[in-house]
C-alpha cells in the first residue's frame, strides 16, 4: 500500500474521545482545539490548555471570551492577511496580547471571480464563498492553488519567515496559553500545529491525525459541495479543490511533508533550518509544553 494512503487511513483512526477531549467548549469559535493530550516519541504527552488552535475570534460569544480568559490566554497570534481581516476583526481577550502575523496561503481564488461569474453560480449578486467554490472547482488557477497550497506554506521564503517568527513568539511567551488561528483554523493554522507538534517530538502519524481532524469539523460542507461539483461533471481533480478550500486535503499535506523530507532530509532539519530553532530552543519547548514522563493529564 502506498505510504501516503496508509498514513491517510491511519489518520482517521484517531479516537473520537481524543477529538472530543481536545475540542474546546466554545460556541462562536469554529475548529477550536487543544493540542494537549497528544503523545510524543519519548512517551510523554503535550500539556492540556497551553497550545490552542482555532478559527477566527470575530464571532466569539461573551462566554467564549470568558472561558479563554480563564485559561488564561496570554497571546493570540492571527495568521490572517489584511483582506481576511476585513469585517472580521478578532474580539479581544482581557489580559492577552494580540499579534497579527499574516501568512499568505496564496489562494483566495474565489475572490478573483468576476461579478458575472459570481452571479452565474450563486443566482444573485450577493457573494457566497461556499457556492463560488463550485465555480472555483473548475478553474485552472484554483486547481493549481489546491495542489500547491501546502507545499507553498512550507517552502515559500515569506511563509517560512512568518512561521519562524511564530516560533520566536512561542518561545518568548513563558507563561500562559498561546492561541493561534487563521480564518477557518485549517491550513495556515494546521501547518503551524504540524510544526509545533514536530518540535515537541510527535511522530508523523500524530501530526497527520491532528491536521486531518479539521475534516471532522467541515465534513458536512465538503460533502454538500462535492455533490454539487459532481452534479456539474466534476471528477476527483475538481473534488480536490473543494477539499482544499472547505476542508483539508490530507493527501496533499502528506505530499508536502514528503517534499520537506526530500529537500531538507528530515523535519528536524527543517525546524533547525528555515525555522531557526536550536537544540536549546527545542529543549525549552519540550520542557514547557510536555508533561513529565508517567504523569497523567
Amino acid at each position: 500500500m502506498p505510504k501516503c494512503k496508509l498514513l491517510i487511513i491511519m489518520s482517521f483512526l484517531m479516537p473520537v474521545s481524543v477529538f472530543a477531549q481536545q475540542s474546546l467548549p466554545v460556541k462562536g469559535i469554529v475548529n477550536a482545539r487543544d493540542l494537549g493530550g497528544y503523545a510524543v516519541q519519548d512517551g510523554r504527552k503535550v500539556k492540556s490548555g497551553m497550545l490552542i488552535r482555532a478559527a477566527h475570534l470575530a464571532d466569539a460569544t461573551d462566554a467564549d471570551i470568558a472561558y479563554l480568559e480563564s485559561l488564561p490566554v496570554a497571546l493570540v497570534v492571527d495568521f490572517r492577511t489584511e483582506v481576511d481581516l476585513k469585517g472580521k476583526a478578532d474580539k479581544g481577550i482581557p489580559g492577552a496580547a494580540y499579534v497579527n502575523l499574516p501568512v499568505d496561503a496564496s489562494g483566495n481564488v474565489a475572490a478573483t471571480a468576476t461579478e458575472e461569474e459570481k452571479k452565474k453560480v450563486t443566482g444573485r449578486k450577493k457573494f457566497d464563498v461556499k457556492k463560488i467554490i463550485v465555480f472555483a472547482a473548475f478553474n485552472d488557477k484554483a486547481k493549481a492553488v489546491a495542489r500547491e497550497m501546502y507545499p507553498n506554506l512550507l517552502s515559500d521564503p515569506k511563509c517560512q519567515q512568518q512561521f519562524a517568527r511564530f516560533f520566536r513568539m512561542v518561545l518568548e511567551t513563558d507563561n500562559g496559553t498561546i492561541l493561534y488561528h487563521c480564518t477557518q483554523g485549517k491550513d495556515r493554522t494546521g501547518i503551524a500545529s504540524a510544526l509545533l507538534l514536530a518540535a515537541l517530538g510527535a511522530d508523523r502519524e500524530t501530526i497527520v491525525a491532528d491536521f486531518d481532524a479539521t475534516n471532522k469539523v467541515y465534513e458536512k460542507d465538503v460533502r454538500k459541495y462535492s455533490r454539487r461539483v459532481r452534479f456539474w461533471g466534476g471528477k476527483e481533480e475538481e473534488i480536490a479543490v473543494v477539499k482544499a478550500f472547505l476542508g483539508c486535503n490530507t493527501e496533499n499535506f502528506i505530499k508536502a511533508l514528503d517534499a520537506v523530507d526530500r529537500q531538507y532530509g528530515s523535519m528536524e532539519a527543517y525546524l533547525k533550518g528555515p525555522m531557526g530553532l536550536t537544540d536549546d530552543d527545542i529543549r525549552t519547548l519540550r520542557e514547557r509544553y510536555l508533561m513529565p514522563a508517567k504523569t497523567r493529564i
